[in-house]
């Protein structure tokens, strides 16, 4: 019944999804970016279906189970995300309008009028992206295993998984995803309401707000920082450091320059921009049901706390609530999972090929990125293979990655005086502080408890902005016709 319940939830999607994008495949345009048509209903999902992924549900709730209060991350990062993107978002769209952009490097290549820094971060952006699919590989991994069964090698749960998303992010591009991020959030929501009146009488709670009482009871200081290990360095400082990195890096990721590329207009964005925090709410009931785990004394295989939430499932409920759950946790990871391969497919092709192909034509382009997808997904299954890192840590470790290319959008649209070389020096200098050899140590000491992430952050934008003033005025012509615009 698991299993039945969760393919006619995935088929049934996948055959819409298809209907629903069967003629957006015919050029890069329709194929990356959905004709940039989509209004503000399908943009509110598309967009959604970005932020509320497997990390939203099984990781937080993993966490929740695992630490108590650093699940809390959620709330702020998803909040002070859309602050900056009700500003961001929109100057972004303009830009890839006006200029016909279909990546995140098309928008540095053009702004900064260096082709060679469109590659520069084309390479980064895919990097981040590679280790953005790892959060959705490790959760279709776990939700294989769950509908196929427990003896399933946890490897080869990890390749069909990413079999599974490949063939999904074939079918028509953006505009599928689009579709299937849409049943996605509706199920998701559906589910969470579902589990979290039925947790509380599987935990003998009088209400779902009563979990929050009984887990306090049993495992005090639960629900404050840094949760249930006191020598955890998941402080406030750890929380506050960890939120703005992830705000900050957020719309800087390449698929998500992408989505907001495909909007039909300006007001699209800012509407979904007011009213999305909102949608946040939804991390209560997760974090619920993560305590709720605990108090029913769950073991997921392995003290694995990425599987903390199905586990918990499995125990406690009939087959068709879990067929119900895996169904939905299975869109939860093929959607963004393929727009994430869908975006790294785009920028290799786009900002990395063709700039040394540049008689490739747009046909043998789209080619070329459906050909790499396959290449990024194998690289994905080679580092998440053998691994139980916490769906937060991973993600982390991406926004982290992406951050770097941070100062050199946020100045793009601040100071019409950055330049291509002063980007490209922040982002060595960036990631030098990041992952050198003594970075790890050096930052512990002198700034313990902050996030790594932040920390290189800054130091890329400081020398950005030096290297800036320390080099002749020449401002891009992007930048003056742009602001002439305006």
């Amino acid at each position: 019944m698991i299993l039945a319940i969760a393919l006619v939830i995935v088929l049934g999607t996948a055959a819409g999804a298809l209907a629903f994008g069967r003629r957006a495949t015919a050029d890069m345009t329709s194929w990356a970016v959905g004709g940039r048509r989509f209004g503000t209903v399908i943009f509110w999902f598309m967009n959604a279906g970005e932020v509320y992924t497997t990390f939203a549900v099984l990781g937080i709730s993993g966490y929740a189970w695992a630490l108590g209060a650093p699940a809390y991350l959620a709330f702020t990062s998803v909040s002070l995300s859309y602050a900056i993107g009700y500003w961001l978002m929109p100057k972004i769209w303009q830009a890839g309008r006006r200029h016909g952009l279909i990546t995140q490097a098309d928008f540095f290549a053009t702004w900064y009028s260096s082709q060679w820094l469109g590659v520069v971060t084309a390479v980064v952006g895919i990097a981040a992206l590679v280790v953005y699919v790892q959060i959705q590989l490790v959760s279709l991994s776990l939700v294989v295993r769950l509908t196929l069964g427990s003896t399933l090698s946890p490897d080869l749960a990890v390749v069909i998984g990413a079999v599974l998303m490949l063939a999904f992010v074939m079918l028509a591009g953006l505009r599928s995803a689009a579709f299937s991020a849409g049943v996605k959030d509706v199920l998701m929501v559906v589910v969470v309401a579902v589990l979290a009146v039925a947790a509380a009488g599987a935990v003998g709670a009088a209400s779902p707000l009563d979990i929050f009482r009984i887990a306090e009871e049993q495992h005090p200081g639960i629900g404050k920082l840094p949760g249930l290990d006191p020598t955890s360095p998941t402080t406030s400082v750890w929380l506050m450091t960890s939120a703005l990195n992830v705000a900050l890096g957020n719309w800087v990721f390449p698929h998500l320059f992408q989505v907001s590329y495909s909007a039909a207009s300006a007001t699209s964005i800012r509407r979904n921009a007011v009213w999305q925090p909102l949608y946040s709410l939804a991390y209560f009931f997760i974090i619920m049901l993560g305590f709720a785990a605990l108090i029913a004394n769950t073991q997921p295989e392995d003290g694995n706390l990425n599987a903390a939430l199905l586990q918990f499932v499995a125990d406690e409920f009939p087959a068709w609530l879990v067929g119900l759950v895996a169904g939905t946790a299975f869109l939860l990871a093929l959607a963004p999972g393929s727009v994430l391969l869908l975006t790294s497919g785009s920028l290799f092709a786009r900002n990395v090929v063709r700039p040394f192909r540049p008689g490739l034509s747009d046909r043998a382009t789209l080619r070329v990125s459906r050909v790499s997808m396959v290449c990024f997904a194998a690289v994905a299954v080679w580092l998440t293979i053998g691994r139980q890192d916490s769906l937060v840590d991973i993600l982390l470790s991406a926004y982290s990655a992406i951050g770097m290319l941070a100062p050199g959008v946020f100045l793009a649209f601040l100071w019409r005086r950055t330049s291509a070389v002063a980007v490209l020096l922040g982002i060595v200098a960036g990631f030098v502080a990041l992952l050198a050899p003594f970075a790890k140590d050096f930052w512990a000491d002198r700034m313990p408890e902050w996030e790594p992430g932040l920390i290189a952050m800054a130091v890329n934008l400081v020398v950005v902005v030096a290297a800036s003033a320390a080099s002749p005025r020449r401002e891009s012509p992007v930048a003056e016709e742009e602001a002439v615009a305006r």
